[in-house]
């Protein structure tokens, strides 16, 4: 696991600058720090921080073939390397270490921009083709590795693992993009391929972008996307022997490392169902940690514990204090750009924990989104089955004018009761999923920006990050495509980000089984129903462990990591709340009126309204502007 940055120079050989490409591969030496190189030619430089994994000994970067005229910078692991380093030698590769990094030189050596779809792994890399004049970048097809790219005004074509590599050179222009910030307070993060900057993209997750010299800057390609291509004949029993199976095969591949490793331990279904397998396939106790809380409406070390006792673990605990605020500054520094999930401070604390134990660690990510596990999914599903009996000419006008008149309707059915679902069955599926994921609906986003700002969007709105999505969704069926949906939004842009950022800031390699490639697209063709089983999620996956973990795991209702947010604002950060919505930095911008914001602070703080994690938003965004203040 690495840190990886590169120049390309568009226009010709100008020299390299190589104090900046050391500035820019320092600026992420948490991510390595076990190495760190820089590579430079005329036209080219690359930059590399190494965190040891595989072949410690020989697989440092960059690493290039025989003649050197092939040079790769790469961050990740590639699962099946070793397959790939018999077939590549049968095919006439000579291989000087035993890396998975080298694997990537000679596949581009054999099949050129198909490489990308011989591996399986997470990755992200740059790769330099002296005889071709290209650089070619990739990004594994889950998204669960990082990277930034741009071309400068100058002509130079930058790329880095994270933000802040590129926010170090002084050529790049970091004028605030007003779309991303739209994007930003709808979904608490600037989903792909946007960043905070217009000079600034994403290589979003299963895209590869080749950059000739000489030409402008290339255009994405998509090498692959979810399939959703359902499987005939597959039977529940079938379904559940297949799915344990297919797990295991997805741990199993990811246990090589050549240094100590273990797993998160939640408690939940997904981090318990992959220690299972571990132990399964461990010859001795797995190392496992999670941590507790000591507010018990938050702690879920209980189940976690009960998890270890069963297989055996060596599981280690450490209790955080509920009132963790402190890192609210650290997370502007990790994140680089505006990021509003405030479970990245339970994240941080469980990858230091791990990191005093491991140095890598597996993961349950990716269990929700696979098999339809958010309570927002069954939601969903019950607001578009209403919305399927009522024609869409009674129904936006019926439900449109009763969101508008009920903030509260205790009167209704239990489903119809929210303002919030009434708004939801007024809209269609896309629209209505929107609504409801989005920290700030489009009426307070309307509120909170100014008039000039608002006009400056031209008419953008959040929502046609996901309604372009929906247009090249591989399937039609409701649940499927609300899943597609957050595989494409809320899983790179938030989970994946989340993890990232946190077990680098600790040099942790952290890896993500239930994000296997094979699985994900065999999971994706099974039906529906299997998934989302009337109001039980995840109901083939519980189904399979049954055997494996106590009902009590499996069934009881999903906690996950929280933080008490509104508790803060209104004790402990009620000051900072006030001192950054209302202060100085944000009112500078222009985006915001000021009104609104001293409207939300005042009656979150009189208790009269739950504005906790909007102003969680604003204050996340007011810490990454004093930071862009002081760079």
């Amino acid at each position: 696991m690495c840190g990886i940055v590169g120049i390309l120079d568009t226009r010709g050989k100008r020299e390299i600058d190589q104090d900046q490409l050391r500035r820019m591969n320092d600026t992420q030496h948490h991510r390595g720090p076990d190495e760190g190189d820089i590579y430079v030619e005329p036209g080219v430089g690359f930059g590399h921080r190494r965190l040891s994994v595989i072949d410690i000994s020989l697989g440092q970067q960059p690493l290039g073939n025989e003649d050197g005229s092939v040079m790769v910078c790469y961050n990740g692991e590639i699962y099946n390397y070793r397959e790939l380093t018999a077939e590549l030698k049968a095919l006439g590769h000579t291989f000087k270490t035993k890396s998975d990094t080298e694997v990537i030189v000679h596949a581009w050596e054999q099949w050129g921009e198909q490489c990308v779809e011989h591996f399986r792994g997470m990755f992200a890399f740059g790769l330099w083709d002296r005889n071709q004049q290209v650089m070619f970048l990739a990004r594994d097809r889950m998204g669960v590795k990082p990277m930034y790219y741009a071309m400068l005004p100058d002509g130079f074509f930058v790329f880095s693992s994270e933000l802040k590599a590129l926010r170090s050179l002084n050529g790049l222009p970091r004028e605030i993009d007003p779309q991303a910030v739209e994007d930003y307070f709808a979904y608490g993060y600037v989903p792909e391929p946007k960043t905070i900057y217009k000079g600034a993209l994403k290589l979003s997750p299963g895209f590869r972008l080749l950059q000739k010299v000489g030409a402008p800057l290339a255009e994405p390609q998509q090498f692959w996307d979810v399939p959703f291509k359902r499987h005939a004949g597959m039977t529940l029993g079938d379904a559940e022997g297949e799915l344990v199976e297919r797990l295991r095969e997805a741990v199993k591949i990811r246990l090589v490392a050549e240094v100590p490793l273990g797993a998160f331990l939640s408690g939940g279904v997904d981090s318990s169902a992959v220690v299972a397998m571990m132990a399964g396939l461990s010859d001795g106790p797995v190392n496992t940690c999670s941590i507790a809380f000591k507010d018990k409406a938050f702690d879920e070390s209980a189940y976690a514990a009960q998890v270890a006792q069963q297989y055996g673990t060596d599981h280690h605990v450490e209790t955080v204090d509920t009132d963790d605020y402190g890192l609210l500054d650290t997370l502007a520094d990790l994140y680089d750009e505006p990021y509003a999930d405030s479970s990245a401070i339970p994240t941080y604390r469980v990858c230091e924990l791990a990191r005093k134990r491991v140095t890598v660690a597996l993961s349950g990510d990716g269990g929700d989104e696979n098999l339809a596990g958010y309570r927002r999914y069954r939601y969903a599903m019950a607001e578009n089955r209403v919305r399927g009996r009522i024609p869409i000419g009674l129904r936006k006008p019926l439900f449109g004018t009763l969101g508008r008149l009920y903030p509260k309707a205790d009167w209704a059915p239990r489903v119809f009761r929210a303002k919030t679902t009434f708004e939801a069955l007024s809209r269609d599926l896309v629209e209505g999923y929107f609504h409801g994921v989005s920290i700030m609906s489009d009426q307070m986003r309307q509120q909170l920006f100014t008039p000039k700002f608002r006009a400056g969007l031209q008419g953008y709105k959040a929502i046609d990050v996901m309604r372009a999505h929906a247009d090249q969704a591989p399937t039609d069926d409701p649940l499927s495509l609300i899943q597609y949906l957050d595989m494409k939004t809320y899983l790179p842009g938030d989970i994946l980000t989340k993890v990232d950022r946190a077990s680098m800031a600790h040099a942790l390699e952290v890896r993500v089984p239930l994000l296997d490639h094979k699985l994900v697209e065999w999971i994706s063709g099974l039906p529906p129903e299997m998934k989302l089983n009337g109001s039980e999620g995840k109901y083939v996956f519980k189904k399979s462990m049954e055997s494996y973990l106590p009902n009590d795991i499996l069934y009881r209702r999903k906690q996950g990591f929280a933080v008490p947010l509104a508790a803060w604002f209104r004790g402990p950060l009620r000051e900072r709340v006030r001192s950054s919505l209302l202060g100085p930095s944000l009112a500078a911008t222009g985006i915001f009126n000021q009104a609104y914001l001293n409207e939300m602070v005042e009656q979150h703080q009189s208790g009269r309204r739950d504005y906790s994690a909007p102003i969680w938003t604003l204050l996340m965004f007011e810490a990454f502007l004093r930071k862009e203040m002081q760079a």
